[in-house]
């Protein structure tokens, strides 16, 4: 992923960049970061970004108890429509808004699920830290309890991913797929009380939100391999802003960094995104 090279160093685990301001790895002084400054820490506003931003910045406390904060809800393209990605621009719907506040100035840190990001990167930002990444699995909650397997013939499966909807039919070339999308907590009501037959999502929103024992089956990587960077999340910040990058990659956990990688470079070499059933692991 190119960046300038002023704001990142070397991983020493794999080629992926770093976080960093100082070329040479060393760390700067207490003082760099803990400076009194009030960091503004942006979000999409559903209850999945509201919990997963609180999950960050416990992370960021711990390393940096002194620092403060504050949150604010943006409100993205991905939000206000509830058309399908491929329909409304790609997984980018999530992110732009975000992006634009951080590049006004309206706010210091952006946390992002890494699976919604475009795998090119963004102009004057970087992405100080991808946290540590949880279950990678997609999960099924149907009417029922039913798994895959037992579903009846032609079920309605809800989901508004091309990956998905691919990895079903190959198991299940029997069902029928409707577009579906939003947090997990409409799409999960309405695989269990019977606006779809099942739904399709991921493990690691409904694990933050406590809610994984809505689940009616954890499916096997096997089965459905996940997008690329499912289970983690991003902390991007302005790539001149020193600060905070060292601040935010004290979050950063490497080996899920070098792992995504991997993956977002594999999707940009085929062009991949939204409109395009790509999976890795």
């Amino acid at each position: 992923m190119p960046t300038p090279a002023s704001t990142w160093r070397r991983c020493r685990t794999c080629s992926e960049p770093a976080p960093g301001p100082h070329g040479s790895g060393d760390s700067p002084a207490e003082a760099e970061v803990v400076s009194g400054r009030l960091f503004v820490v942006g979000s999409r506003g559903s209850r999945l970004s509201q919990r997963q931003t609180e999950l960050a910045l416990d992370a960021l406390r711990r390393a940096h108890p002194e620092a403060r904060f504050e949150v604010r809800a943006v409100r993205t393209a991905g939000d206000r429509s509830r058309a399908s990605l491929s329909e409304i621009g790609g997984r980018g719907v999530f992110v732009a808004e975000l992006e634009r506040a951080l590049l006004a100035g309206d706010i210091d840190i952006a946390v992002h699920s890494l699976k919604d990001m475009p795998s090119w990167p963004s102009d004057g930002l970087a992405v100080a830290a991808v946290t540590e990444r949880e279950d990678v699995r997609d999960v099924l909650v149907s009417r029922g309890g039913l798994t895959l397997a037992d579903l009846p013939d032609g079920a309605v499966v809800g989901t508004g991913s091309p990956r998905r909807a691919a990895q079903l039919l190959t198991a299940r070339p029997d069902l029928r797929i409707a577009a579906s999308r939003g947090t997990g907590d409409p799409r999960s009501r309405k695989g269990a009380d019977g606006q779809y037959a099942a739904a399709g999502l991921a493990a690691a929103g409904l694990a933050r939100l406590g809610w994984l024992d809505r689940a009616s089956e954890l499916l096997s990587t096997e089965v459905m391999l996940p997008a690329v960077g499912q289970g983690a999340l991003a902390l991007q910040v302005r790539a001149d802003d020193a600060e905070a990058i060292e601040l935010v990659s004290a979050a950063d956990h490497p080996a899920s960094r070098c792992a995504t990688a991997a993956e977002r470079a594999f999707e940009a070499h085929l062009s991949g995104g939204c409109h395009a059933a790509v999976a890795a692991l």
